[in-house]
């Protein structure tokens, strides 16, 4: 039998812990589609060798409805376990929604549909953007949380948009006529 260096044994588990961590983000399923933009950062907390922390807002279209657009403002961690990616970031999200365009909706959706998804830490969080249909006002509401496996947060945000009239468009769809029974 081999006796490892100090080195080594220090260095193995440290290797490991980064390969399980690779093999696990490249298994989940991306779609560059489902991305949102970027528009920008602003940096919250200062830090002298590591990324700061920081506010960045993204937009992002409603993927099943046409005329729609959300904007949201998420904290990302600076600091060392920001910066390799292992942090697990906080659940003060905001969300703004507003009608772009002429909506039209291209198929059917529940009540509480995702929109967009993604993970906030590791392992255990997510931040999710669902949407439901006020059917009684015609409007169309979104709602962001995060939550985990264990506990979830109470923190959230709602964003509504009536679905109304876009430039000479007359007519006006229901978004109760869109909604799964």
């Amino acid at each position: 039998m081999s006796q490892e260096a100090p080195q080594e044994a220090f260095l193995r588990p440290l290797l490991v812990c980064f390969v399980v961590a690779f093999v696990v983000l490249s298994a989940a399923p991306s779609r560059a589609a489902d991305e949102p933009d970027l528009i920008f950062k602003r940096s919250t907390v200062f830090k002298w060798l590591t990324p700061n922390d920081k506010l960045a807002t993204y937009g992002l279209d409603d993927p099943e409805v046409d005329g729609v657009a959300c904007h949201f403002t998420v904290p990302e961690r600076g600091g060392f376990k920001g910066w390799i990616g292992v942090a697990e970031e906080v659940s003060d999200i905001s969300l703004a929604c507003r009608q772009i365009g002429p909506i039209k909706f291209k198929a059917k959706f529940e009540q509480g549909e995702d929109v967009f998804r993604r993970r906030r830490s590791l392992f255990f969080k997510k931040m999710q953007i669902v949407r439901g249909c006020d059917t009684k006002r015609n409007v169309l509401v979104y709602m962001v949380y995060s939550d985990r496996i264990i506990e979830g947060s109470p923190k959230n945000s709602t964003s509504s948009v009536p679905v109304q009239p876009w430039g000479g468009q007359g007519d006006v769809e229901k978004c109760a006529d869109w909604v799964t029974k």
